[in-house]
């Protein structure tokens, strides 16, 4: 018979309280499991359900207003008895933590490779020549590009997914017994987020780290997890090995998370598909795929809700740099009503088309219309009166929010900039809105820092729609969001565009959401269009290398699926290493 194995982390009934003006606050109520040597677990919930907070209280990285209680041991050491110099001496060394944020869990004024070398310094004794070296090292094992130039680069030179491999450098870099990773792939583009999840897989089984894996994102789980930990209100509801929980959930709130989970091929690509795009006039400069719909031109047809041609946009460099061109000659167009997908990764200039074309990005050349104005050539009066047609669903609405203003004041303010009712009016404006996002109208007297994120995505919404738009502009609205969450605010989605006709382009790096809001599909890579198509046809049979490689990349809710999709990527992949030329001896 097999010794059970001991455990690297054996949490047992913790809870975490913080202290108020109303009394104590119990955030985690007596929470226990525990993860074996090189175990994936995976520790899901919504937010407000406990688990990061618990997942911090293991490296003392909770406010002074907090208390825990219950016991953490790692390796026999308690963790919850550890202070000051105690704490220093096991955080980063024996357990480590890649943070949610690595654009704020960096500093900005040091190199990346200062950073490292200081997490190595920490706790070993080298000097900073021999740290250094080791940092370059840590750099190439989590796949940074030319990490000896690279060492000097500071994390705004860096994109988000090279930042979060700085992140996993800093945290394996004294070899942890415990890897506590924190949403490290939220907001990262699939492709991006499959390299991700390729390295921890990688690091665990080259240096048998165990790695507990907070996540709102159950195709992740499904990806990456041996076991998973539900949490809901504090407390845990289920734990099982991960095969078993999403083919058998044994808990209601295990069942409706994965229920809200969207999963790509059960929305328009699985045949539910309407006509909306309409193609671009001839000579446009994008893939010369054209969509079926409407034409832009032409007797009994409709006027586009937005037409762009050969639309250019570059930024200036800095201090005597080349140009930068974000978006090379894009042509598209879109039908009155009708929602296009547009996806790509971070960097394609998906969001600069989509801040182009209400002018919130200025355009080098090219032609934008908006129901037959050209916004690239309209007076000041006419634009004006344009700019109340359409709407913008900023991604991030903690930061599009005016912090200072009520939830009232945010949404009635396109209102008062246009002079469009009288107070009482707006006020009637706001409620109804409010309602329409199933909202209470008593929310209008609350602050956006009182609201959670998805109700903050909510009140961004309104505002959108306050004007009564014909066009909106949604940039990642549900990018940040937990999956039950998201759920709500993509079917209130769905429901107001059915119920207000306004056209959309949904701007979005997760293609099963696309799948499930647009009626078809404009792929983006690095400023231009490789594919337009509807969306059962790009999603169901891309006709572009670039577009099939973004499918393979996305992880499905289903750990047997999922296998069989990793699988089949590394293949690919091998296959296409050995077509290389230098793999063919040429």
């Amino acid at each position: 018979m097999t010794a059970p194995t001991v455990p690297v982390l054996d949490i047992n009934r913790l809870s975490v309280s913080f202290r108020s003006d109303a009394g104590p606050v119990r955030a985690v109520r007596e929470i226990s499991f525990r993860v074996a040597p090189g175990e994936i677990v995976a520790v899901v919930g919504e937010s407000g359900s406990g688990k990061s907070v618990s997942s911090r209280a293991l490296l003392g990285l909770l406010p002074d207003t907090a208390t825990v209680e219950g016991s953490a041991t790692l390796g026999g050491v308690e963790l919850t008895a550890l202070r000051g110099e105690a704490m220093r001496k096991v955080r980063g060394d024996r357990v480590a933590m890649i943070f949610q944020e690595a654009s704020t869990a960096l500093d900005p004024v040091r190199t990346v490779g200062w950073q490292v070398v200081q997490a190595i310094r920490t706790h070993r004794s080298l000097s900073r020549r021999a740290a250094k070296a080791r940092a370059i090292e840590l750099l190439e094992l989590v796949g940074i590009p030319d990490p000896a130039a690279r060492v000097h680069s500071y994390p705004h030179q860096l994109s988000g997914g090279q930042k979060q491999r700085v992140m996993i450098a800093i945290a394996i870099a004294c070899d942890p017994e415990v890897i506590v990773a924190d949403e490290p792939t939220t907001a990262l583009d699939v492709t991006v987020q499959a390299a991700i999840l390729e390295l921890l897989r990688d690091l665990r089984d080259r240096l048998g780290t165990a790695i507990v894996l907070i996540t709102h994102n159950m195709g992740v789980v499904a990806d990456l997890a041996d076991r998973v930990v539900v949490m809901y209100r504090g407390e845990i509801v289920e734990q099982a090995p991960v095969a078993q929980l999403f083919a058998a959930p044994a808990h209601p709130y295990t069942r409706r998370l994965l229920a809200a989970v969207p999963h790509l091929g059960q929305g328009r690509s699985s045949g539910a598909s309407t006509t909306s795009a309409v193609p671009v006039a001839p000579g446009a400069r994008d893939t010369g795929a054209a969509v079926s719909g409407a034409a832009v031109s032409g007797a009994g047809a409709p006027v586009p809700a937005l037409v762009v041609r050969d639309l250019v946009v570059e930024f200036p460099g800095r201090l005597g740099s080349p140009k930068v061109l974000a978006v090379d000659g894009v042509s598209f167009a879109i039908a009155p009503g009708a929602v296009l997908g547009l996806v790509g990764e971070s960097g394609s200039g998906k969001t600069t088309v989509g801040r182009a074309t209400v002018g919130l990005a200025p355009a080098t050349s090219g032609g934008i219309e908006v129901f037959g104005t050209d916004l690239l050539t309209a007076s000041p009066q006419a634009l004006r009166a344009l700019r109340r047609r359409f709407g913008f669903v900023f991604q991030d609405p903690a930061a599009s929010l005016n912090p200072r203003a009520s939830v009232g004041a945010c949404i009635s303010e396109p209102l008062s900039v246009h002079k469009i009712g009288s107070e009482a009016s707006r006020r009637a404006k706001v409620a109804e809105l409010l309602e329409a996002v199933e909202l209470p109208a008593s929310y209008a007297r609350r602050f956006p820092h009182e609201l959670s994120g998805g109700q903050r995505q909510r009140v961004s919404l309104a505002r959108a729609l306050v004007l009564g738009p014909d066009l909106l502009i949604a940039d990642e609205p549900t990018s940040a969001l937990d999956v039950s969450v998201q759920a709500t605010v993509l079917a209130l989605f769905q429901q107001l565009q059915v119920e207000m006709g306004f056209a959309c382009l949904f701007i979005s790096h997760d293609l099963a959401v696309i799948d499930l809001v647009a009626h078809d599909v404009a792929v983006m890579r690095a400023g231009q269009l490789v594919e337009v198509g509807t969306t059962a046809a790009v999603l169901k049979a891309p006709a572009h290398a670039y577009t099939r490689a973004l499918l393979a990349a996305v992880p499905v809710p289903d750990p047997a699926e999922q296998r069989e999709r990793r699988i089949a990527r590394a293949a690919l992949a091998a296959e296409a290493a050995a077509l290389r030329p230098e793999a063919l001896g040429v």
